[in-house]
């Protein structure tokens, strides 16, 4: 794998972790990054987008969402014909599809990277999923260096969609426990309640979460009254119920809708 000449754009926290441990497997890395950011030791620091892409075979864009477009843009003209454009921002389907179209017309095979995990502490070993027409390309380059790369079929924004739904879940979690922590601090019971939801969540397995979805439909009536009570809770603590009055709309639309279905799940 010495021979692969990648070009990276963006040195922060996740681009300079994996400009490292590309390095340090032997693979030659140019980067450019306009900002004023360390570079990591073996990498080359170019000082224009297009020195850093002249002669690369892969492109690893490890930029902002809002930025996407603009990096590509910077040097697309410049990267060589057949190569293999990665943008591992996290986007719109929408943009992702823009971005792959720009590609294709400079015969660049592209890859949607969605980003699984948080970089720091795996590096090149963070699990992603792909999609696009370099996806299966990616995933081959990637193996060597135990990246755990799973290809999603579909055109690029398959692996962005999925990651995206599954934020509705992860960013929505770290939502409600920040909004359940201010109103715990308000109550001056902060410490507890923080020792209470860590407890639930590093015992949690599939069959408690089951119950827990499962559960809402049964018992959507009494859980409606509950979350009402707390949102006039968090109300008497002067906060504002953000969160809390979503999961009570939630349930509301759970008493006239019913749940999604479960996929492969056994209710208990």
């Amino acid at each position: 794998m010495s021979a692969l000449n990648v070009a990276m754009f963006g040195l922060g926290e996740a681009g300079a972790l994996m400009a490292k441990d590309l390095v340090d497997a032997k693979v030659q890395v140019t980067a450019f990054d306009p900002a004023n950011v360390a570079t990591p030791a073996g990498v080359i620091r170019a000082n224009t987008p297009h020195e850093a892409v002249a002669t690369s075979d892969l492109v690893i864009a490890l930029t902002a969402g809002d930025d996407a477009l603009t990096a590509m843009e910077q040097a697309l003209e410049a990267i060589p014909t057949g190569a293999i454009y990665a943008d591992f921002s996290t986007n719109s389907v929408a943009i992702k599809q823009q971005l792959a179209a720009r590609a294709a017309s400079r015969q660049l095979h592209f890859v949607d990277v969605a980003l699984m995990s948080i970089v720091p502490g795996k590096g090149i070993r963070t699990p992603v999923m792909v999609a696009g027409t370099g996806a299966r390309s990616f995933a081959s380059i990637f193996a060597e260096f135990a990246m755990p790369v799973e290809v999603v079929a579909g055109e690029a924004g398959a692996a962005a969609q999925r990651k995206l739904l599954r934020s509705v879940m992860m960013k929505g979690l770290a939502a409600v426990i920040i909004e359940a922590m201010r109103a715990a601090e308000a109550a001056g019971c902060s410490e507890w309640l923080w020792g209470n939801i860590t407890t639930e969540l590093a015992t949690a397995d599939a069959a408690l979460i089951t119950r827990l979805v499962a559960g809402t439909n049964t018992h959507a009536k009494r859980r409606l009254h509950e979350m009402q009570c707390t949102e006039a809770l968090l109300q008497t603590l002067a906060l504002d119920p953000v969160m809390t009055h979503a999961t009570v709309e939630s349930l509301q639309q759970v008493l006239a809708q019913g749940i999604p279905a479960i996929p492969n799940s056994v209710i208990n």
